[in-house]
């Protein structure tokens, strides 16, 4: 089966999920916009609000080695905060970061599908939280280059299953939708739809992500403002850009 009828190549602004996604993505040659809300995503738009550095780490990466390597200090586990770090995946724990401070996070989906920033022209995370600064980013870049955009919804890892070890994360496909809601260029049925499902719950985002699957999980564990903080829509105007190792803010340049 010729794997071009699975690319949306008809089109600039396409939708796709999971790591297999951001291959895809990258073997195009598109913009890639990483959205994995609850928290990855959340976590990097909040350090990067303030002035801090988010260097992703992949679950097959050693954190310890990776963070000593690059000189940033090593994110720990929400419930090892603040006795073993400063840092974690709960946004919450990077209002205020000096700025400059440069910390390794390492998570399975949104942190794992940034290894591919060095196969892409441009890398952006994104969430609910800026889904419109990263929107008005890529409107520029769309409109001075050919590139196309692919918009990941990052999905959450489980133990295999019958239908393997991807699944859908609801507030991810919000995230994405809100996105693609600001984009004008062409968008692939998937775009579409998911852009749909953004708009017809646009009233609701506070609900659903309280009430969804990751949402329980983290109340569940006793982080229920984690998920507040990341339903708020277009709180902040940051742009993540990977550069190098890390991301940053984007100032417009390559």
């Amino acid at each position: 089966m010729n794997a071009d009828r699975f690319s949306q190549a008809s089109y600039r602004c396409r939708l796709d999920w999971g790591r297999g996604g951001a291959r895809r993505a990258a073997e195009r040659g598109d913009i890639l916009v990483v959205v994995d809300t609850l928290s990855f995503s959340s976590a990097t738009v909040t350090a990067i609000h303030y002035g801090g550095q988010i260097a992703p780490c992949s679950e097959q990466d050693d954190l310890a080695v990776f963070a000593q390597r690059i000189g940033a200090e090593t994110a720990v586990g929400r419930r090892q905060v603040p006795q073993h770090g400063r840092f974690s995946l709960s946004p919450l724990t990077y209002i205020g970061i000096a700025p400059g401070t440069r910390v390794a996070l390492r998570s399975p989906n949104g942190a794992t599908c940034s290894r591919y920033a060095h196969q892409v022209p441009f890398m952006f995370t994104a969430a609910l939280l800026n889904a419109q600064a990263v929107a008005d980013t890529i409107t520029q870049l769309l409109a001075t280059t050919a590139l196309s955009v692919t918009v990941l919804a990052a999905g959450e890892r489980r133990q295999p299953d019958e239908d393997g070890v991807l699944r859908v994360a609801i507030e991810d496909y919000l995230g994405a939708g809100a996105i693609l809601s600001y984009l004008r260029e062409t968008k692939s049925p998937e775009a579409l739809v998911c852009e749909t499902a953004f708009a017809g719950s646009r009233e609701m985002l506070s609900e659903l992500l309280w009430e969804c699957e990751s949402g329980h999980e983290l109340r569940a564990m006793g982080f229920p403002e984690d998920v507040r903080h990341a339903a708020q829509l277009n709180l902040y105007h940051a742009v993540p850009v990977m550069r190098g190792d890390h991301f940053e803010r984007f100032d417009g340049g390559s």
